[in-house]
């Protein structure tokens, strides 16, 4: 072997394999890129595990027997009667004699329902004339209408005869009076037919004030009047004229309206629970609160008047019953509530204390450090409370459960609790 070729040899063995090292920055890059990837999930992991066993500031309350809640003293006591808050005895918007009283006494009925028609013969004659004033207004509108066509295709022929001296000025002048005088002529009819129309309106709508409907659904309590008699909007003072059909009261509006004497009304406030007895049934304890105190005195029986809500309404409950108001003396820091017919086991909570999870109703009770789910069925609202039977009396709760808590989720009680 010559010295020329073992030189070539030695070269060849120190040349560097390119393919050999970009494979190797190539292992190097998807290392890099791997080890990225890993570090960036085990990031979020640990974000996601902070944030997930981070603890919930909530605020506790403790559930109080039905029994128990049942117990404080009234402090005042007024009486007073159911009333509506939604009560309309309705009647016709017009004068009319009845042709047909749908309703009896005891029914219920919807918002819009019939209840009675008044005789439309004078209403369907005015509509039917103002129908047929509109339909020739509107004909005339046709026939001015041609006639204006007509007068301008004329004018139009004028013009070009005029040029070739072939008719008078004064001719071409007669042609346009006449087209303009047409043309104000369909302006007029025009507005002759609008005011055709907005007659037919007027009508339709006397016309239709002859059925007489329900303002809002509800029972009918009174029926006034019956088919033949006269019905009037207003109060004639005699005669037999009726001003009303029928009076409807929307049961579920039922309140209470009772008078408090002046120098008691300061015990009274909004949202005070309340036991209302009606002397129907002297036995029967509703709950109740305070809606709103009305603010002007009576001064002839110096009193002032407070609206009292039901905790649940009841068939039984009746407009114009008689009833008896306790209005009860509050304790701090603990729910207290009227006595109910409510099944054994019934706890008193917060109302904000039972939420919404999967579709159930449940409550988080304090264990320790965490929150533990328990489903509970929930019963009648009296002011802020809330029956509920599942969990027993004297159990602590979370009283505003946030939506990211959980069961078993972490929990921090707030230190100014009351």
């Amino acid at each position: 072997m010559t010295p020329e070729s073992d030189k070539a040899q030695l070269l060849h063995q120190l040349r560097i394999d390119r393919s050999q090292r970009e494979e190797t920055s190539g292992n190097r890059r998807k290392w890099w890129i791997s080890a990225a990837i890993a570090a960036a999930v085990i990031a979020a992991a640990v974000v996601f595990f902070l944030v997930h066993n981070a603890p919930v500031e909530v605020s506790e309350a403790t559930a109080v027997a039905a029994s128990a809640a049942s117990e404080p003293a009234a402090i005042l006591q007024a009486t007073g009667y159911v009333t509506a808050e939604r009560e309309a005895t309705v009647s016709a918007q017009i004068q009319g004699q009845l042709s047909q009283v749908y309703v009896q006494e005891g029914e219920q009925v919807q918002r819009g329902q019939v209840l009675a028609r008044l005789d439309n013969s004078a209403q369907r004659a005015a509509l039917d004339q103002a129908d047929a004033q509109l339909a020739a207004a509107r004909a005339q509108l046709r026939q001015d209408g041609v006639q204006l066509d007509q007068a301008r295709r004329d004018l139009a022929r004028d013009q070009a005869l005029i040029g070739q001296h072939l008719i008078s000025q004064q001719a071409l002048e007669t042609a346009q009076t006449q087209a303009a005088t047409l043309a104000a002529q369909v302006l007029t009819q025009r507005r002759t037919v609008d005011a055709a129309r907005a007659a037919v309106q007027a009508a339709q709508v006397q016309e239709d004030y002859t059925i007489v409907r329900a303002p809002f659904s509800g029972v009918v309590v009174d029926k006034a009047a019956q088919m033949g008699e006269t019905i009037s909007p207003f109060f004639g003072g005699g005669g037999f004229t009726q001003t009303g059909i029928a009076t409807i009261v929307d049961m579920g509006s039922l309140e209470v309206d009772v008078d408090v004497n002046e120098a008691y009304i300061h015990r009274v406030h909004p949202g005070q629970l309340a036991v209302a007895v009606l002397d129907a049934y002297p036995d029967w304890k509703i709950p109740a609160h305070v809606i709103a105190i009305v603010p002007t005195a009576n001064k002839s029986k110096a009193t002032v008047k407070v609206r009292v809500a039901f905790g649940k309404l009841d068939p039984r409950i009746l407009p114009d019953m008689g009833v008896r108001v306790s209005f009860l003396q509050e304790t701090a820091g603990k729910p207290r509530a009227p006595a109910a017919s409510l099944p054994a086991g019934t706890v008193w909570v917060p109302a904000s204390a039972v939420v919404r999870r999967g579709g159930r109703a449940v409550v988080f009770v304090v264990h320790g450090d965490r929150a533990r789910e328990h489903s509970v069925t929930p019963g009648a609202s009296a002011g802020g409370l809330r029956a509920v039977q599942g969990v027993a009396s004297g159990t602590v709760l979370v009283r505003s459960p946030p939506a990211r808590l959980d069961d078993g989720g972490r929990i921090v009680v707030k230190s100014d609790q009351g």
